[in-house]
């Protein structure tokens, strides 16, 4: 990573801790006391081919030792009342930002993978992967409620992988590259500002 990068990584990283310290620990709060332990989430990724790490989340469902894959309509059951609230205004997403002080992401970038997808799709993932994970990115920023929609009425696992593999990963893997092609300062603040301020799309009137 270059060094202005990681720079600005940990300068915004810092910021937005001692700036959101107060939130971070009103939802730590909320969780334990409503929905019990544990607290944070951890879900394995992939950082590159090979490289795994854990990213860090609040945890938005109730516990299950088989849970694997995606989240789709079958998982709508497990999802938490609070959680539904954090997971429309990404708040479970928060803690990364210890994995932004680490260094196992960046600000903007391809979203890291699962393992189980990357040895799906090894020589997509190896150009993909050629820039580090973000904490978001123009795939996340443009795909994010299609994938949604597209996965909410799947009801079991297989149904949701199938449908991910086959519709969601493709279509994110090419705005990926797309990224990568185009990368500069003035589309990084871009897609941090619509991630931070997202369109409303406007009501048409009847």
């Amino acid at each position: 990573m270059p060094p202005g990068r990681r720079a600005l990584d940990l300068s915004v990283a810092l910021l937005a801790t001692l700036c959101l310290w107060p939130l971070l620990l009103a939802l730590t709060l909320l969780i334990r006391l409503r929905d019990g332990a544990p607290v944070l989430y951890p879900a394995e990724r992939m950082q590159a081919p090979g490289r795994p790490f854990i990213l860090w989340k609040f945890r938005t469902m109730t516990p299950d030792p088989d849970d694997h894959g995606v989240t789709g309509g079958d998982k709508a059951a497990r999802i938490t009342p609070l959680g539904h609230h954090m997971r429309r205004w990404r708040l479970d997403e928060l803690p990364q930002l210890w994995n932004l002080l680490r260094g196992d992401i960046t600000l903007v970038g391809p979203r890291p993978p699962l393992r189980s997808h990357v040895a799906a799709r090894p020589a997509l993932f190896a150009r993909v992967l050629q820039n580090r994970p973000g904490l978001t990115g123009l795939a996340t920023l443009r795909w994010h409620a299609r994938e949604a929609a597209l996965l909410h009425p799947c009801r079991d696992a297989a149904e949701t992988e199938r449908i991910y593999l086959a519709r969601c990963l493709p279509a994110k893997a090419r705005l990926d590259l797309w990224y990568a092609r185009h990368r500069s300062l003035r589309l990084d603040l871009w897609i941090l500002a619509r991630t931070l301020w997202p369109r409303r799309r406007r009501r048409s009137r009847r």
